[in-house]
């Protein structure tokens, strides 16, 4: 099977600029020497605590923040050497669904006006094409023509969300990055969000990169999946094969503080010591071996590769075999 999405060696950094004349001191990593691929009508997931780097990762991937370095290969080509008005005609295959709706929707614009727009700068469409669209997608997330002429402060949080995934569908992408389209949303609410993305990933056979903290939606939406800390990817693999056997320690931290619905058997948990690194002043060796019951002299030495281990690949000295 061939990848649809290939990123490779992917950097992305911030300078880090002090004084009057705003001199760079140094960089923040945010997104450390990152390589995943994205297989064909699949779910890649990529979790990892606040501030890891996931939404810069997919925010780099589509070139809405531009890397330091490295390649994102999309169906072949690499869109790090594409200019801006090349980009901005891929937009078209590749998409983003913002994590919040309250911020990503013109208040504006309305309904007809948020989803027409990506139609204009993409396709020359009459308008009765266009209004056609509109109303198919509008009929997708499960919302009324009569809604069309209404702004973004009169509908709830979660209508606003459906809004806009429907206007990051609307050009029929084949690739999108959704960054924790349901953490701004009420509980009650996620789950019909998840399921309306599940079901629009399946029909449209859609490509996607879901980034996310929650490891119970993730373990329900996704078939591949990333855990990344400090920047870098520590394990990736097979998302049912990482949640029932975890190979790196802090996998297996994150995975135990997951609760547990298991009347009478005690939870084992793995604790984390410490706080997570400045990713502007990151640990020599491994990044997690600071806060690693296991880390020995070489992980405090050498930084360890993501390399294949057994049935995933793993960025650890000592991977976990129990």
């Amino acid at each position: 099977m061939n990848n649809i999405l290939e990123v490779k060696n992917l950097k992305t950094y911030f300078p880090v600029r002090e004084g009057v004349i705003r001199k760079t001191v140094g960089y923040v990593r945010a997104v450390d020497d990152v390589s995943f691929d994205v297989k064909p009508r699949r779910v890649f997931a990529l979790v990892g605590e606040s501030g890891c780097g996931k939404s810069t990762t997919g925010l780099s991937v589509v070139r809405l923040i531009k890397p330091t370095s490295g390649q994102i290969i999309f169906e072949g080509e690499d869109l790090s050497k594409l200019s801006e008005e090349q980009m901005r005609l891929k937009r078209r295959d590749m998409q983003f669904i913002f994590q919040n709706p309250y911020a990503s929707l013109n208040p504006r614009m309305n309904v007809y006006q948020l989803l027409a727009e990506p139609l204009k700068t993409h396709f020359n469409l009459s308008p009765k094409e266009q209004d056609k669209k509109i109303l198919d997608m509008l009929d997708k997330i499960g919302m009324t023509e009569d809604q069309l002429w209404r702004y973004p402060h009169q509908f709830s949080g979660g209508q606003k969300q459906r809004i806009s995934i429907a206007r990051a569908l609307i050009t029929k992408p084949r690739f999108v990055v959704a960054d924790e389209p349901v953490s701004a949303l009420d509980v009650s609410i996620q789950a019909q969000v998840i399921n309306l993305l599940i079901a629009l990933q399946k029909e449209m056979q859609l490509s996607m990169v879901f980034i996310s903290h929650d490891l119970n939606v993730v373990r329900f939406i996704s078939q591949d999946l990333a855990v990344m800390y400090l920047g870098s990817i520590m394990e990736r693999g097979d998302t049912r094969l990482i949640y029932e056997h975890p190979m790196h320690p802090y996998s297996r931290a994150l995975l135990d503080a997951v609760p547990k619905l298991e009347p009478g058997k005690k939870q084992k948990r793995s604790h984390l010591k410490g706080e997570v690194p400045n990713p502007a002043n990151p640990p020599k060796g491994c990044p997690f071996s600071p806060r690693c019951e296991r880390a020995k002299d070489i992980c405090f030495k050498e930084k360890p590769q993501l390399l294949e281990y057994k049935d995933r690949f793993v960025a650890c000295h000592y991977p976990l075999e129990d």
